[in-house]
Parts: C-alpha cells; structure tokens; sequence
C-alpha cells in the first residue's frame, strides 16, 4: 500500500496586514516556514513516499527572493519528493515564480526533490499516477479538471493508484462560502466537478483552496493549511494538520491527520454585566492561554457593561493582553454604564465646580430616552474620560 503526504495552502509570505506590530507579523510569518520541517518529520514517521502540495505554497505569485530561497532550503531538507501545483495565489501564469530564473536556480541548488507540475498531463510514478491541475491564472472560469475526463485511461498502467492533485473549489462547499472573513477574501471562481464519473476512475483527491480540515467525498479531501492563519468560526472547524494518506488502486484510501500547528488561534465571547465578573473572565483566559500567551492570537467577542472603574480595570487588562499575544482582535463592545456612587462621586463636588458641572450635563442628556446609540456611546465615553481625568 502507498504512503504519501497531502498538504496545501502554506502561503509563504502571507504579510498579516491587519497585525500592527511588525515584529509580530514577522514571527507569524517566520512560523509559516517552519511548518515545512513539522511536515518533514511527518513524511519521516510515516516513511512516505512523496509529499503533494496542493496549490498555494506561496501568498503570492512573486515572492520575495529570502521567502524563495528559506522555502527551498526547507524543502530540501525533506526526506522524500514534492510536487507542487500552482493554486490561485501563486498561479502558474508567464512571469510568476514558477518561471523565474532566481526561483529555478535555487530549486535546483537547495531542493532538487521539489517539482512544480505545471501541465495538465498524467505524471507516471513508480508508485502512483499523479494527475495535476495547476491553475494557470488567478481565477480561471473553465474547470483546471476539465482535461482528466479527456484521458485514455485503458493507457495507464492499471496495477497503481490514480491521484488528482487540485486547488479550488466544489459545487457545494468551497472557500468562497466557508472560508472568508474579514481578513482573509475568498475567490469566486476555480470550481472543481467531481462528478461520480470522474470520481470513479480515481483513488484519491487531493484538493486545496478550503483552509480547513475537510472531507468532501469518500476519497475526496481539502488538507487545510499546515499552520493556522484565521480564527476558527465553530467548534468543528479544524486546521495546522497535514494528511497522511494509504492507497491502493481500487480501495478506499486511510487518512489520518498528523497535527503540525506551532501557534493557537481562539475564538471566545464574553459577556460582563458586572464588576465582579472581570476575576472570573481573567480566570477564564488564564486557563485558555496558559503562562506564554505569546504563542497565541485570541478574537474576543465583546459585549455587557461595567461600571467605570469596572471598566478601567477592564481596558487595563486588555492592553496587557493586547502586548503579550500575537493579536488580539476585537468584535462587539463592552459597554461603560456609571453606578450610581461613581456619578455622584463626579456630579456633587463644590470643590471642583467645573467637573461637577459638565457631569451633570452629561448625565442630563445620558436621561433622554430618545437618544440615539452612537451619541449614548460618546456620552459614555466622555464621562469615563472624566472619571479619569478626576482621580474618583
């Protein structure tokens, strides 16, 4: 029985432009390579016969020259061969890497067992037969499988497995209605048919584009991407995994997902509706991010209300969080809602007449039923920024 690995979606170079801190853009990048040698020790344990990378080793059709030459050498520390297709972010269009002579010589120098398929034809193996569908372009309107059905498939050898190796999406389930978020846009196009006919005549299908951890057919599955790079929307949601894949022509395939992630990505909600809730709530993301948060990117969903002490306290300990983790990304709000001692702390005080007297104005207009949300929310703010300003 055949052994291999099946892989996609590094995206080398990913820039993570929504992260402000350049040095943590770097580490989230520089982990992005290092996944390589996560997955060489995969193929080792698993004594595979090649690795398939399907689609989207780079983020982009022309990489830097150090993402180049940090990806060869990592590949060419790999135990076993790799082919790799051109996926929708480093398509195989005249002018992209695949072409470059830097890219080309240092392939030959660092990584003599890295092949990029870019033709659509069977390529015969000793153990398999590896049918690629390269995209040639960003998104391409016609189906990259379109060309398997035009095979003579009486011509193969009929004693190995049939393997296609492809990047987009299916009818049904894809990135552009899974996948998206506010960071990470998806494609329209690249449909992949999987019709039962096609599907019949193959043993496996490697697919990438989805950067999720799914199976989609019998013998049909998106790897997802060997490190995270988006926060999960569901608990079922699963990626940082590379597939081990067993073989053989005319049985079903044995896939194991083999963990490969270094970094942790979280999504959790909180809801404050008290002061005394915010030791509970640092308990709570303790036990999540442990003593190095720095290994983890964290998405809050945000909602409730404190008081403004609650809520100093509060800020303070997301701005401690905001430093320690890789990101921490922010949705919805946790409302600021004076108790009544903090209000006449700031609107009863005949030594600070002014303070006093903007409070009460504040709270005035705060009174009015037919306030609209976004001046109760600056009101708000006005008076924490008060509250402040006063030492109360």
């Amino acid at each position: 029985m055949l052994s291999f690995l099946h892989s996609a979606d590094w995206q080398i170079g990913k820039p993570y432009a929504r992260v402000e801190d350049p040095d943590k853009r770097a580490k989230l990048r520089q982990v992005r390579i290092e996944a390589i040698d996560r997955i060489g020790q995969c193929a080792r344990d698993q004594q595979a016969a090649f690795l398939l990378v399907a689609g989207d080793l780079f983020d982009s059709p022309t990489p830097s020259s150090s993402d180049i030459s940090a990806v060869c050498q990592a590949l060419g520390r790999l135990s076993c061969p790799v082919l790799v297709i051109p996926g929708n972010h480093d398509h195989g269009a005249p002018g992209s890497v695949w072409h470059q002579r830097f890219f080309q010589e240092e392939c030959q120098r660092r990584a003599p067992n890295l092949q990029v398929l870019l033709n659509r034809e069977p390529l015969v193996l000793e153990q398999a037969i590896v049918l690629p569908c390269p995209l040639l372009r960003r998104t391409d309107s016609q189906d990259p499988t379109a060309w398997v059905r035009s095979i003579d498939w009486e011509a193969l050898p009929s004693d190995r497995p049939r393997i296609l190796l492809a990047h987009g999406s299916i009818h049904g389930f894809g990135s552009e209605d899974l996948d998206a978020d506010g960071d990470n846009l998806a494609s329209s196009q690249n449909q992949l048919r999987l019709d039962d006919g096609l599907m019949g005549q193959l043993d496996y299908v490697a697919l990438g584009d989805w950067h999720g951890l799914k199976q989609v057919h019998a013998r049909g599955w998106y790897s997802g991407t060997p490190e995270p790079d988006r926060f999960p929307r569901h608990d079922a949601y699963r990626d940082g995994v590379v597939l081990a894949v067993h073989v053989e022509r005319g049985v079903p395939p044995q896939v194991s997902p083999l963990p490969t992630a270094a970094l942790q990505w979280h999504t959790t909600a909180v809801h404050l509706s008290g002061d005394d809730e915010l030791e509970h709530f640092e308990a709570t993301l303790q036990t999540l991010l442990g003593d190095e948060p720095g290994g983890h990117l964290l998405l809050l969903e945000e909602s409730g209300s404190l008081s403004l002490e609650g809520h100093r306290r509060y800020d303070a300990l997301l701005e401690r969080l905001e430093a320690q983790l890789l990101r921490l990304k922010r949705r919805g709000r946790c409302a600021q809602a004076p108790d009544p001692s903090e209000l006449r702390a700031l609107s009863q005080r005949p030594s600070d007449p002014l303070i006093a007297n903007v409070a009460q104005r504040l709270q005035s207009e705060l009174g009015d039923s037919a306030l609209v949300e976004e001046r109760r929310e600056l009101l708000q703010l006005a008076l924490a920024e008060l509250h402040r300003c006063a030492g109360t």
